[in-house]
């Protein structure tokens, strides 16, 4: 049976991603197909499913950035919305029960807001694609859009812990002591390696934090999202976030799977499924008037509700939660599956064509800015720099120390980090917030490239330093680029996107180990 689910979802998932769709598009056909087959659902397939559901919610919290989701243009803007696209999506619903649809018709005022509130989530596996695709995860829309998901999955995970409705035992209260165990989880965490061991650990971490709420009466998927929060801060963090990726999104098939065993599409669903879909409008409509209220630019706030206006994975979740206790039809899970394939596709389509429509809506939604912008989206002046430095990291650091020294003429820095950023500009250095790898950035950079001789790339991988090239030539700089890279592999590329110098970063450190310790050598008396 087994090998039938797998068989089933690699085929479809392989079709979906041939045709240039997420997977799990897939996944859920293949669910429908196993239905069809006469395939049923059992206990391995739906423990399969609550596994890829708590690794999601792990892996989420391991990302979690409380500073991030502090700020007015991420944690406000995602509550806002989540907020007023529900209420806007009941009232639609609620308007169409009144008109006589026929599936609406006898719904409850509790279930059409339920429906509403699935519905107001965005799909973080889409959308992270999207935004890895063009290459716009470090975009201040990018950076954006990752935080409003993650305070979605947030909103969802506590809204199913609440609707549960049982009182947790009297023991709950010693949850409060987890966050003094951070130290000593994070010593364990460095203890394991880089290999097996630290997948093991994820899987202890999430599973363990999961029984230990579920064992006073608190929703285990809230264990596992706050084991991943108590981690994220440790060195380990990111890297265990890394490798458990993978696992995740092995686990998470059974969970399409499972929704799509949960019944074949019939014409109630398909209603659910075109009445779901109005929704959408209303969704990214809302995403780019918060975004400029929050005060972003105008193509900032298009392009953060570009890739986020689909229905979600995490709505599925909540609707299949709700279904399982007998809120809502099952029917209305089924239809709520088939608007997600749907919106899906819509998604990845005009993903396609996002900057062609920015370009086409330009006019009318540039001068409903803000004339007040956040400090990331202001206009960087460096008219009168010799040279640029993109990343501030240790090798970054050290060139930029080197030319300081050398006295090559006025430098400017830029990082995509504010601590990095604060750090230097505390020491003195003339350093702004940004990434080469952000087209927005060129689009609020006022340079004179007669004046700027240098730029000096020292990212942390090949793609965005091969995005970044990109970029500064699409901006008309003209001057000579150098680039240090990670691996000997990348150093004809580079050098084919217009890298007038390209240096193998641990060869050159090596070089220079050696060249010190030659300079320490005492000479050697003539023989």
């Amino acid at each position: 049976m087994e090998l039938r689910w797998i068989g089933v979802a690699f085929a479809f998932g392989l079709l979906a991603r041939g045709a240039g769709q997420t997977a799990a598009i897939g996944y859920l056909v293949a669910g429908f197909v196993l239905e069809e087959l006469g395939v049923v659902s059992d206990a391995a397939l739906r423990d399969l499913a609550d596994l890829g559901v708590t690794l999601l919610l792990f892996t989420i919290g391991l990302k979690l950035d409380l500073r991030t989701l502090a700020r007015p243009h991420v944690g406000g803007l995602a509550v806002a919305h989540l907020g007023l696209s529900t209420l806007g999506a009941a009232a639609l619903f609620g308007l169409l029960g009144v008109s006589g649809v026929g599936w609406l018709a006898g719904a409850g005022p509790a279930a059409v807001a339920e429906l509403a509130f699935a519905t107001a989530f965005s799909s973080t596996v889409v959308a992270s694609r999207l935004l890895e695709d063009r290459r716009d995860l470090g975009a201040v829309y990018g950076r954006a859009a990752i935080g409003v998901l993650v305070v979605q999955d947030l909103a969802a995970v506590i809204f199913l812990a609440a609707r549960e409705g049982k009182a947790p035992s009297p023991l709950a209260l010693l949850l409060l002591l987890l966050p003094f165990t951070r130290p000593l989880l994070a010593r364990i965490l460095g203890a394991t390696g880089h290999g097996v061991l630290l997948v093991l650990a994820g899987l202890t971490a999430a599973l363990g934090f999961g029984a230990l709420f579920a064992a006073v009466g608190l929703k285990a998927a809230l264990g596992a999202l706050l084991g991943g929060v108590l981690l994220s801060g440790s060195a380990k963090g990111k890297e265990l976030a890394r490798v458990m990726l993978p696992f995740r999104d092995f686990f998470l098939v059974g969970f399409f799977l499972s929704v799509g065993l949960s019944g074949l599409p019939n014409w109630t669903s398909v209603a659910v499924a075109a009445t779901v879909l109005l929704v959408l409008p209303l969704k990214v409509g809302l995403f780019v008037a918060l975004g400029l209220t929050a005060k972003l630019r105008a193509r900032t706030a298009f392009l953060l509700a570009a890739s986020l206006g689909q229905l979600s994975e995490f709505g599925l979740i909540v609707l299949a939660a709700l279904a399982a206790g007998g809120a809502v039809p099952a029917d209305w899970l089924t239809g709520f599956a088939l608007a997600f394939a749907v919106s899906c596709v819509l998604s990845e389509l005009l993903g396609r064509r996002t900057y062609g429509l920015w370009e086409r809506w330009r006019a009318q939604l540039t001068p409903l800015a803000r004339p007040d912008r956040l400090p990331e989206e202001r206009a960087v002046d460096v008219r009168d720099a010799s040279v640029l430095v993109f990343g501030l990291g240790r090798v970054g650091e050290s060139a930029f120390a080197a030319l300081e020294s050398a006295g090559v003429g006025e430098l400017a820095g830029f990082d995509n980090d504010p601590d990095v950023v604060a750090l230097h500009q505390r020491a003195g250095r003339r350093t702004y917030l940004g990434s080469p790898t952000d087209p927005d950035l060129f689009e609020r950079l006022h340079l004179d490239p007669a004046s700027v001789r240098w730029v000096l790339l020292a990212l942390s991988s090949g793609a965005e330093h091969l995005n970044a090239l990109e970029q500064l030539r699409h901006a008309g700089f003209t001057g000579s680029i150098a680039v240090v890279a990670r691996y000997e592999n990348e150093l004809p590329a580079l050098r084919a996107a217009g890298a007038a110098v390209a240096l193998p970063v641990y060869a050159e450190a090596g070089a220079g180990l050696a060249s010190h310790v030659l300079d320490s050598q005492p000479a050697k008396s003539a023989a």
